[in-house]
């Protein structure tokens, strides 16, 4: 289920989505209402019965609106697609098929969860809300208008809490546990995936800034020829004296201007991807020691040395351990759930209400089995 603070940061999009979704959603079904049922109030629509637990017609646009959020949000889907009848449409056909499926996978779960005995405290509840609000630094009433801006009530969103414990519990206890992993097999992926552990190249620098000095004329910063001339000259002068062997340290700390004087100069180390091209450009074939030619940068004319530069490599095994063991483990949990799963299923009375949601489903099923999930 989706976090209702996302929800909140995204407001326009959801007021958007959420106005659309319940009368294009209608669109999905071929399964019509009498019409005397029609003119009179529907209090819930159930779309499928899960060994008598049911999914209804509002719970699944819940899910249709977080669906389309997260595509927003990953720029999956443009905004203004969702505007209208026939973007929405489409874009609920797209995702409505393995929507069903995980609903119903889900109610499964935690079926099953729930014979087992695993219960979702209110004192759990509560720690869960209060680590909500101390994360997102939200006092009662914020959280109040997130919640409902998000169009969600309190025992909606500990449904959604209970499902989501009762669901990794079971995936803990019932799954994870035939998911054993030997010491070899975390070190024979480490050497088939070198390119997933690579340690970024980086330098460390340190840098001398002879500032140019700026005026304001008529509402703007402005600087003088000359001015500018003057820096880069004593800029120039600088980096002869640090040609000649002067200790650059001291050189920064006698005429530099930038915030890292009182450092020496030092920047980094930092990632060779993160430097501006001006100064990538100027380092790239200097080597340990060696100083760049002036360059006019930001407010004023600097100098670099180069300290060092790290190569990329492959990061160290015993550093990745249990970050190989998650990856593997990542990897595996899918093809166990669905085993899992299947099982459930084959036991499963699933009493569908609606035959175009029933057809989306099967759809889905087939075409899950056919990429071998």
């Amino acid at each position: 289920m989706g976090n209702p603070l996302q929800m909140n940061r995204d407001r326009p999009l959801f007021i958007v989505v959420a106005a659309l979704v319940a009368s294009a959603v209608a669109g999905l079904s071929a399964q019509s209402l009498p019409a005397a049922q029609s003119k009179s109030a529907i209090i819930e629509k159930v779309i499928v019965k899960v060994n008598g637990e049911i999914l209804t017609q509002s719970e699944l646009e819940r899910e249709q609106i977080e669906a389309l959020q997260r595509q927003q949000n990953a720029k999956i889907v443009d905004p203004k697609t969702l505007s209208t009848d026939a973007g929405l449409s489409k874009a609920l056909q797209e995702i409505t098929p393995q929507l069903l499926v995980e609903a119903v996978d889900l109610l499964l779960i935690v079926q099953y969860g729930r014979e087992l005995g695993v219960k979702f405290t209110e004192d759990r509840f509560k720690q869960a809300l209060e680590n909500i609000k101390k994360e997102n630094k939200m006092d009662d009433k914020q959280f109040a208008l997130a919640i409902k801006d998000a169009n969600l009530t309190l025992d909606q969103l500990r449904q959604n809490f209970e499902r989501t414990y009762i669901k990794q519990t079971v995936e803990r206890q019932e799954i994870m546990k035939n998911m054993s992993l030997t010491e070899e097999e975390t070190r024979q992926y480490y050497k088939a995936h070198p390119d997933e552990f690579m340690k970024p190249p980086t330098v460390t620098l340190r840098e001398i800034l002879v500032t140019v000095p700026t005026e304001t004329v008529g509402g703007q910063q402005t600087f003088s020829a000359a001015k500018d001339e003057e820096a880069k000259e004593k800029i120039i002068t600088i980096r002869a004296r640090a040609m000649k062997g002067e200790d650059f340290a001291t050189l920064v700390t006698e005429a530099s201007e930038a915030p890292t004087k009182a450092t020496g100069g030092i920047i980094g180390p930092m990632l060779t991807d993160d430097l501006s091209p001006a100064v990538g450009a100027a380092i790239g074939k200097l080597k340990p020691g060696e100083v760049t030619d002036p360059i006019r940068l930001g407010n004023g004319y600097r100098i670099f040395k180069l300290e060092s530069r790290t190569a990329a490599e492959v990061e160290a095994f015993d550093k990745l351990r249990e970050q190989i063991a998650q990856r593997i483990y990542d990897s595996r949990l899918g093809t166990e759930t669905e085993k899992f799963l299947l099982k459930l299923r084959t036991q499963a009375l699933i009493e569908w209400k609606d035959d175009a949601y029933k057809k989306m489903f099967e759809q889905a099923q087939a075409q899950k089995a056919k990429s071998g999930l």
